[in-house]
C-alpha cells in the first residue's frame, strides 16, 4: 500500500463530509453576479473587497478576487470598493445570472517609485535602482535579528485552534431525506467567521503549550498543558488526523527563507531570492497607533503559477526593518490539488524592553473542494496566538534536560471551564458546539454503518468489532507457481483486548495444489495498540508461504491482484517457512530497537535450483536453512505517523530516518547451516529545494561477512511488474544480482509543476515533472562465487545461460522521466537501463505506473 495507506484512511473520514454535499443544488434566487476583482494595472486579483448591491445585500471577495451573490430582490447596480483604490459603480441586469469581472484603480500612483505602469497589460519592472527591492533587501539584512532565536533565552505561551467546517451547503442538502440523521450538524451555522459565507464546523482542536529555546547549548523543550480535539470514534484515529492537519496547516515564519503549507515548499518573501521571483511596490507610508512610521509594501510573484505569496506587508522604518504586519494569498494558478484558496495574515507587537517585534497572532485560512464551484467545499483554519514573552531569563540547566516535548497529563483539560479561562480567545457559538456534536454523531447507527463500508472500500477489511477480516485486495491473486490462489484471513482489533492480538490468513494454490498461511501473537507490554507510537510488544509469528528472492518479506502480505501482471520470465520463487521471536521498543525519542531470532528455510521452486558440486559430483539439495540472531536500531527524529486501530503509516516530512540492522548467522541450533555476519545501514530524507521542488534520496550500503551460498547474499531488489515501485530497479529481473558488499542511491526528484506551469496550455493541465536515478554498486568476494568454489550452489541459469549475476566494474544504473498529478491521482514513467544491456531477457526501457494522491 505504500505511503497511500494514511492517505486512504483520512480520506476515508472526509468521504464523510463530503456525502453531505453530493445532493447540492443551486439556490432558486432569481439574479445571480459572480466575477473576479482585479487591479486594473497589474491585473491581479484584489482579496477581500467589499462587492454589494447598491439596494442591499453585499459580500466579501475571496482570497483569490472572487466573489458571487444572489437574491430575490429587484437590483440594478453594483457596487466595488477597497482600501486604496477608487470605489467602482456597475449597472447589472436584474434577473438573470451574469459575470462581471471589476477593475479598480488605485487612488495614487505615485508611491511606486521607479516603477511606471506602462499600459493595462504590462508592466515595466525592475530590481535596479527600485526604492521598493532596496528596502525588502534591508529586511532580509535584518531577518535574523528579528527572529526568537536571535535572543539567548526565550519564553512564551502558544495556544492553537484548529478546525474544519463545511461551506455552502444548501437547504436541499440539508433537508435530504437520507441526511435527516445527521440534521443537527447543519443546525449548527457559522455566519461570523467570514463575511458573506455560511459554514458549518465539523473538527475542533485545540492545544496550550510553553515554549522554552536556549541559544548555546541550542534546545528547544515545548510543554503541552493541554490538548484537547474531537473524537469521530473507533473508525478515525484523532491523533492520526491531528498529526495529518498539522502538517497540512503548519507553523508560518515570514521570517523563515521557506514556509511549509499542504507539504508544498512556498518561497517566503522575505526570502534570500525573494527579489529574483517577487515584484515589490511602495503603496503609502502610514502611522501606527504608537506612532511609529511604517511602509506599506505590496508584493506579487513574477509568475503567478510558481509556489509564492501575493500581498500586503508593513515595515518598520526604525533600525529594526522589521515587519509589523502581514496579509498574504496564493495565486489560484499554483499547480495544488484541492486548495482554492489560501490567506495567511500574521500580526507583530513591539517588545517595550529591546523595541524589536515579536509575532503574536498567525492565521492560515484554505477553503478546499472536490469540485471547481466555488464556496462548495470545506474551509480549514489554524489560528496561532502567543502572549506573556519572556527574553534572556536564563533557567536551570537541568530544565532543559529530557525530551524536546513533554505532554502533561491534565484531568480537566476536556472541561468548558478550563478552556474558557486559557484560551487566548473565544469561540464562535458554532465552535463550542462541534465537541457535543460530533460526540453525538458517532453514536447513530447510519453514520456507523456510512464509515463501516468507507473501511471495506478503501481500507479492504470488514470491522466485526473485536476482529476484521481481509485484506479484499488479497483474496484473490495468480502467479506461475500456485497458478489460481485464494486466500482468507483477518485479525483482531484492540476491542478485543489491548495487550494481545492474534493475525492470520490461509492461502491455496491450485496448480501446486499446496497450502499456505501465517500466524501470530503479539502481546502488547505497554497496555496500547500495538500500531500506536510508542510501540513496545513482543511478537511471534510462523509463516509458510511462496516468494520471489529479493522481495521483502511482510507478514501481512497484500497480494494485490493487480500485481499479478509481470513481465519477462517470473520463474524463479521460494517456498518459505518462518518461525520468528521479536522484541519491538520505540523510545519517545524516536529511536527504537528490534531484537529477533528467525529460523528460516528455503525450499526453491521454479526455475530454481540448488545445484553444488561434491567430490566430482553434482549435488542438488532440497533446501537451505538458517537460524539467526537480529538487531536492528532506528532513528527518526521528527517522525509523525497516521495510525489508526489496526495500521500506521509515516508521514513524510523534512526530517531524516536513520536504520542500522545486524543480522548474526548461526550454525547448529534450529538446523542452521552457516556462521556469518551482515550488516547494513540506510538514511533517508527528503530534501525540499524550494521553487525547484524536492528529492526523495535514500543511501544505503551492507557488507556480508562469511562463506555463504547466493541464497543468503543480498539479492538486490528488483521490479517485473507494471507498478512503478520507488525502492526497487524497475528495470531489472528478479534474482539478477547478488552481492556480499554493496552500496546505492537513489534519487527521486520532484519539480511540482515548476517547468510544466510556464507552458503555455499545459500549465492549465497541472501536471508535475518527476525525474529518477537509481545507483548501485557491489559485487562478490571470491570466497562466496560457486566459479571459484564448486562447493558453494551454483547460479541460477535457463538453458545453460546465466540469469543470476555478480557486478564487475561497473554499477547498475537506471533512471526515469514521468509526468505524475494526472487526474490528480496517476504518475506515469518511462524508465530507461543504461548499464548491463547484454544480460538475457532484459528489458531496456518500459513505462510504469504509480496510484497516489498528493497535495
Amino acid at each position: 500500500m505504500h505511503h497511500s495507506t494514511y492517505h486512504s484512511q483520512l480520506v476515508k473520514w472526509i468521504s464523510m463530509v463530503f456525502l453531505l454535499l453530493v445532493a447540492n443544488a443551486s439556490y432558486s434566487q432569481t439574479t445571480v453576479v459572480s466575477g473576479i476583482v482585479m487591479d486594473a494595472g497589474t491585473k491581479d486579483p484584489i482579496p477581500f473587497a467589499s462587492v454589494y448591491f447598491r439596494e442591499g445585500k453585499g459580500v466579501t471577495a475571496d482570497s483569490t478576487g472572487h466573489f458571487e451573490m444572489r437574491t430575490n430582490r429587484v437590483v440594478n447596480q453594483l457596487v466595488v470598493s477597497y482600501i486604496g483604490y477608487k470605489t467602482r459603480t456597475i449597472s447589472i441586469k436584474n434577473g438573470v445570472e451574469q459575470t462581471v469581472n471589476v477593475e479598480l484603480w488605485l487612488d495614487n500612483t505615485k508611491d511606486l517609485g521607479k516603477v511606471v505602469i506602462k499600459s493595462k497589460k504590462k508592466i515595466n519592472y525592475h530590481n535596479k535602482d527600485n526604492p521598493a527591492v532596496e528596502l525588502i533587501r534591508r529586511v532580509i539584512a535584518n531577518r535574523d535579528k528579528n527572529k526568537p532565536e536571535f535572543y539567548d533565552y526565550v519564553e512564551y505561551e502558544q495556544y492553537e485552534k484548529l478546525q474544519l467546517s463545511l461551506s455552502k451547503v444548501s437547504e436541499k442538502v440539508a433537508n435530504n431525506k437520507l441526511l435527516k440523521p445527521f440534521q443537527f450538524l447543519f443546525e449548527n451555522k457559522d455566519t461570523t467567521k467570514i463575511p458573506g459565507k455560511t459554514l458549518i464546523p465539523i473538527y475542533l482542536e485545540e492545544k496550550i503549550t510553553d515554549n522554552y529555546f536556549r541559544k548555546s547549548p541550542e534546545k528547544k523543550k515545548s510543554i503541552v498543558e493541554a490538548d484537547r480535539k474531537v473524537n469521530f470514534g473507533e473508525f478515525v484515529d484523532s491523533n492520526g488526523v491531528s498529526s495529518y492537519l498539522n502538517r497540512l496547516y503548519e507553523d508560518v515564519n515570514i521570517y523563515d527563507n521557506n514556509i511549509s503549507l499542504f507539504t508544498r515548499e512556498f518561497l517566503s518573501p522575505i526570502a534570500d531570492m525573494a527579489p529574483t521571483f517577487y515584484m515589490f511596490f511602495i503603496r503609502d507610508t502610514v502611522t501606527d497607533a504608537a506612532g511609529k512610521k511604517l511602509v506599506k509594501m505590496y508584493f506579487t510573484p513574477r509568475n503567478t503559477n510558481d509556489f509564492l505569496f501575493r500581498g500586503t506587508m508593513f515595515i518598520t522604518l526604525d533600525s529594526n526593518y522589521a515587519v509589523q504586519k502581514l496579509n498574504m494569498t496564493v495565486s489560484p494558478n499554483i499547480n495544488l490539488n484541492l486548495v482554492r484558496e489560501m490567506y495567511i495574515t500574521q500580526e507583530f507587537e513591539q517588545y517595550p524592553a529591546d523595541g524589536k517585534y515579536h509575532v503574536i497572532k498567525s492565521n492560515v485560512l484554505a477553503e478546499a473542494s472536490l469540485t471547481k464551484r466555488r464556496g462548495n467545499g470545506i474551509f480549514g483554519e489554524r489560528t496561532v496566538s502567543y502572549k506573556n514573552y519572556t527574553i534572556n531569563k536564563p533557567r536551570d540547566p537541568q530544565f532543559y534536560d529530557g525530551p524536546s516535548l513533554v505532554t502533561l497529563k491534565n484531568p480537566i483539560q476536556n472541561r468548558d471551564s478550563f478552556w474558557a479561562v486559557r484560551r487566548h480567545d473565544t469561540l464562535t457559538v458554532a465552535e463550542a458546539k462541534v465537541y457535543t456534536n460530533i460526540d453525538s454523531l458517532k453514536t447513530l447507527k447510519p453514520y456507523r454503518r456510512f464509515m463501516d463500508v468507507a473501511n471495506i472500500l478503501l481500507a479492504g477489511y470488514k470491522n466485526f468489532g473485536k476482529f476484521e477480516i481481509g485484506p479484499a485486495n488479497a483474496f484473490y491473486s495468480f502467479n506461475p507457481i500456485e497458478g489460481f490462489r485464494l486466500r482468507f484471513g483477518g485479525r483482531t482489533t484492540p476491542k478485543l483486548s489491548k495487550r494481545v492480538y492474534l493475525e492470520t490468513y490461509g492461502a491455496y494454490g491450485f496448480k501446486d495444489e499446496k497450502w499456505k498461511g501465517f500466524l501470530a501473537l503479539t502481546y502488547s507490554l505497554n497496555n496500547k495498540s500495538i500500531y500506536s507510537f510508542p510501540l513496545n510488544y513482543i511478537k511471534a509469528s510462523a509463516q509458510r508461504e511462496t516468494r520471489i528472492p529479493g522481495q521483502e518479506l511482510q507478514f501481512v502480505q497484500e497480494d494485490n491482484f493487480l500485481l499479478s501482471f509481470k513481465r519477462g520470465k517470473n520463474d524463479k520463487w521460494l517456498y518459505n517457512t518462518i518461525y520468528r521471536l521479536n522484541y519491538v521498543h520505540e523510545l519517545a525519542n524516536h529511536f527504537s530497537y528490534d531484537l529477533g531470532i528467525k529460523n528460516w528455510r528455503q525450499e526453491p521452486a521454479g526455475a530454481i535450483e540448488y545445484i553444488k558440486e561434491h567430490n566430482s559430483v553434482f549435488v542438488k539439495d532440497s533446501s537451505v536453512t538458517t537460524t539467526d540472531l537480529s538487531l536492528e536500531l532506528r532513528w527518526a527524529p521528527g517522525e509523525q505517523f497516521y495510525q489508526g486501530t489496526v495500521f500506521r503509516t509515516p508521514i513524510i516530512n523534512k526530517h531524516p530516518i536513520f536504520r542500522f540492522r545486524y543480522i548474526r548467522g548461526i550454525k547448529g541450533p534450529f538446523n542452521g547451516q552457516y556462521n556469518y555476519d551482515n550488516l547494513n545501514l540506510s538514511i533517508s530524507k527528503r530534501v525540499y529545494m524550494s521553487q525547484f521542488g524536492n528529492s526523495d534520496m535514500i543511501l544505503e550500503g551492507g557488507y556480508i561477512f562469511g562463506k555463504v551460498p547466493y541464497p543468503l547474499l543480498t539479492v538486490h531488489r528488483a521490479n517485473q511488474t507494471y507498478a512503478y515501485q520507488l525502492a526497487s530497479y524497475n528495470l531489472m529481473n528478479f534474482l539478477e544480482f547478488v552481492s556480499d558488499r554493496y552500496v546505492s542511491l537513489n534519487i527521486d526528484h520532484h519539480f511540482n509543476g515548476f517547468i510544466f506551469n510556464r507552458l503555455p496550455l499545459i500549465k492549465k493541465l497541472d501536471l508535475r515533472e518527476v525525474v529518477t536515478a537509481k545507483v548501485l554498486y557491489g559485487g562478490v568476494r571470491s570466497e562466496n562465487d560457486p566459479e571459484k568454489n564448486p562447493d558453494l550452489y551454483k547460479f541460477p541459469n535457463y538453458n545453460g545461460v546465466p540469469t543470476t549475476f555478480a557486478m564487475d566494474k561497473e554499477p547498475y544504473i537506471e533512471g526515469s522521466v514521468g509526468i505524475s498529478n494526472i487526474f490528480k491521482l496517476l504518475r506515469v514513467d518511462v524508465v530507461k537501463r543504461f548499464t548491463y544491456l547484454n544480460h538475457p531477457d532484459i528489458a531496456t526501457w518500459g513505462i510504469r505506473g504509480r496510484v497516489r494522491f498528493e497535495f
